[in-house]
């Protein structure tokens, strides 16, 4: 039997500037064979998680198509594949707080006919997300201009309802333009290999996990279940592998491996602890330290890692714009992807610590600027 042909389009989206942070959701109701808006929904909801926050414009958007063309077919178009295959029935839905919003919205849409879930790329979300980004700028906006209107009736006849509120946003948006829709790079170290535990150079070498490890990377695989990765890419090596696979079982995607992702050559140093190498090679040590330039003996320089580090960068963002990518790396990638969004200068390296497991965040934008969200996120680790 064939599928009911569609009304109505909503698109859907939401978002928090920090997960959770100030939170907000955008919603647009369109004429499915023309594409034509006939309602527009967006409104700030405190501090809330990404995920929260789509599910929030998904039930506004069911709302207001319900409340436009009562029993009408409609499908949903969202960018955040967690939403869409978890009202799709295809995922189960894990996390408490989102199950009564799915709830919510399944009473929501039984005042409309067949409901379907499609997933889009965010660039193709944009109207949805440009409401979702004044929401958390504290504007709220309820448009309907098709309320009531009878099959075939021309909506630009019809009276159009609008209620549109701003105020102060709850969280400053910098010198970016909220409109802007930033590409969400999320950085994870791997967890602990029987290198780290000793405190050695861990560079090339394929280490695996400990079972502490292994432990560390599921916990954070529980945390980024809702962070609504759409891509995961990783490090060639082993122990980074090994750690994106656990969040690849909790989100139901694959992993691509990126060379350039890997953790820099120590050369004759990998496997010696910090002391070793100062009594073995103390003027390689010193001349280390003092200039991301020179590297260990028959190693790898830190500025040799950050050329091919950031062309990596160059390239995931070229084939990820606009989505939220989890890349699992090493800490000598990570800290360069940091202190390159903070232009800080390469030295800049020496004082970033980060943990084994740790998360950090950084927004890319499309006028070439970039903000870290986050930096050494352990929480996960602690519950």
């Amino acid at each position: 039997m064939a599928a009911e042909r569609p009304e109505l389009i909503v698109e859907a989206d939401g978002g928090s500037r920090g997960n959770p942070g100030v939170a907000g959701y955008g919603a647009v109701v369109r004429r499915a064979d023309s594409g034509e808006v006939l309602a527009e929904a967006a409104a700030p909801i405190g501090t809330a998680t990404n995920n929260v926050a789509e599910y929030r414009g998904l039930i506004a958007g069911l709302a207001c198509a319900a409340r436009v063309r009562p029993g009408a077919a409609v499908e949903v178009r969202m960018d955040s594949k967690l939403v869409v295959e978890q009202m799709s029935g295809r995922w189960r839905i894990k996390h408490p707080d989102l199950i009564p919003l799915a709830r919510e919205a399944r009473e929501v849409a039984t005042a409309l006919g067949a409901v379907t879930y499609t997933w889009i790329p965010r660039a193709r979300n944009s109207a949805a997300d440009r409401l979702a980004n004044l929401a958390m700028d504290g504007e709220t906006r309820d448009v309907d201009t098709d309320v009531g209107s009878p099959e075939g009736e021309d909506p630009a006849n019809a009276e159009a309802s609008v209620t549109t509120t701003s105020g102060p946003a709850t969280g400053g948006t910098g010198w970016r333009p909220p409109e802007m829709v930033p590409t969400r790079l999320i950085l994870l170290r791997h967890g602990e290999t029987p290198l780290s535990v000793e405190r050695r150079f861990a560079g090339v070498g394929d280490i695996e996990l400990t079972a502490v490890g292994h432990g560390q990377a599921e916990a954070a695989a529980r945390a980024l279940s809702t962070e609504g990765i759409d891509s995961i890419v990783t490090s060639p090596l082993r122990r980074a592998h090994d750690t994106a696979s656990h969040v690849a079982k909790q989100t139901n995607l694959d992993v691509a491996s990126v060379p350039g992702l890997r953790e820099v050559d120590f050369g004759k140093w990998e496997g010696h602890t910090f002391a070793e190498v100062r009594e073995r090679w103390p003027e390689d040590l010193e001349a280390w330290l003092g200039d991301t330039a020179c590297a260990p003996p028959q190693g790898e320089s830190f500025a040799e890692a950050r050329t091919r580090v950031l062309a990596a960068r160059d390239e995931l963002l070229a084939h990820h714009a606009g989505a939220t990518l989890l890349a699992v790396s090493h800490v000598t990638p990570i800290k360069v992807l940091v202190t390159e969004a903070l232009l800080a200068p390469p030295q800049a390296l020496h004082r970033l610590h980060l943990d084994l497991a740790s998360i950090c965040e950084i927004h890319y934008y499309a006028d070439g600027n970039a903000v870290v969200v986050r930096v050494n996120d352990t929480a996960h680790l602690r519950t």
